[in-house]
């Protein structure tokens, strides 16, 4: 029996869960007068620091070149600054379930893109997985957000960008992994330097002085990291294990953590139309993961 390290669905699950719970952590902050940028940051900062001691631990021997530093520029850019500067931006205004709707979209950009690029196709069983679950993920935005508050178009709109730069993000790493390079070393590169763009954003925007609003909410911060952290452990592992198709199935399992959590714990509610669509991701999740079994 393989390990989870080593196995596409495991990696699945775990990758999703932890995505799904760092939603509702934004939506919290946000609500605390945290800007969206300054949390976007924190936690890139957190996972970075936090991954680089993991290397440090390990005593990994970081070598830098040109194409590594590329990697990190571009990765951080596409992969984490931009999507979690929308994705904080955009829960107060669509709720932490219906945000993490978003990422499921993912996957059909990421398809497409994957086809354009010439990188791992799925098969058909894999196609009609992702077409499955876009259905299901089409009822849910239909619901436009929380029962009886609809969202305004505006911010629709924002959050419908977020999953055409995670699928960018997706099919970039593949194309342009460095050869022989550790999972956790890039991961450490990308958000440090995605955690420096950020940081120029809030100096340039005049947000600077707004650190000290993250010393209210000191518990969300720890939870934000280690939640961070784990996740992109085991994202760039699965990156490598099972491709970018599969990876941006992640998006599918976060979507329903998130729904599940921004109902239990933060009052969010939710339209009958947005769980049928809900149960449909998760149909879609196990059809792509059997065509994941069946390629392999």
């Amino acid at each position: 029996m393989r390990s989870v390290w080593d196995s596409a669905f495991g990696l699945l699950l775990i990758t999703g869960t932890l995505l799904g719970l760092t939603l509702p952590l934004g939506k919290l902050a946000t609500a605390d007068a945290v800007p969206a940028m300054l949390w976007a940051f924190m936690t890139s900062f957190g996972i970075g620091g936090v991954l680089l001691l993991v290397l440090f631990y390990r005593h990994h021997r970081v070598v830098m070149t040109g194409h590594k530093l590329r990697y990190y520029i571009i990765a951080a850019a596409i992969s984490f600054a931009i999507p979690n500067f929308l994705i904080f931006s955009a829960i107060p205004h669509l709720g932490a379930g219906y945000t993490g709707i978003m990422f499921t979209l993912s996957p059909v950009v990421t398809l497409t893109l994957s086809i354009l690029f010439g990188v791992r196709r799925p098969n058909l069983l894999g196609v009609i997985g992702i077409v499955v679950g876009f259905a299901g993920a089409l009822m849910v935005a239909l619901t436009r957000g929380e029962a009886g508050q609809p969202a305004d178009l505006f911010w629709v709109l924002i959050g419908l960008l977020i999953p055409v730069f995670l699928a960018a993000g997706n099919i970039y790493r593949t194309i342009d992994w460095p050869t022989g390079t550790d999972a956790i070393e890039l991961a450490v590169g990308s958000h440090l330097a995605a955690a420096a763009m950020l940081f120029g954003g809030l100096l340039f925007s005049g947000q600077a002085g707004s650190f000290g609003t993250l010393l209210n909410v000191p518990w969300l911060v720890l939870a934000q990291v280690v939640t961070g952290a784990a996740m992109f452990a085991f994202y760039f592992r699965l990156q490598a294990v099972g491709g970018p198709v599969y990876l941006s199935q992640i998006g599918y399992v976060g979507a329903a953590i998130a729904l599940v959590s921004g109902t239990l714990f933060l009052g969010e509610h939710y339209q009958l139309l947005t769980w049928a669509g809900a149960a449909i991701i998760v149909a879609g999740v196990f059809i792509t993961t059997k065509a994941q079994r069946q390629a392999a």
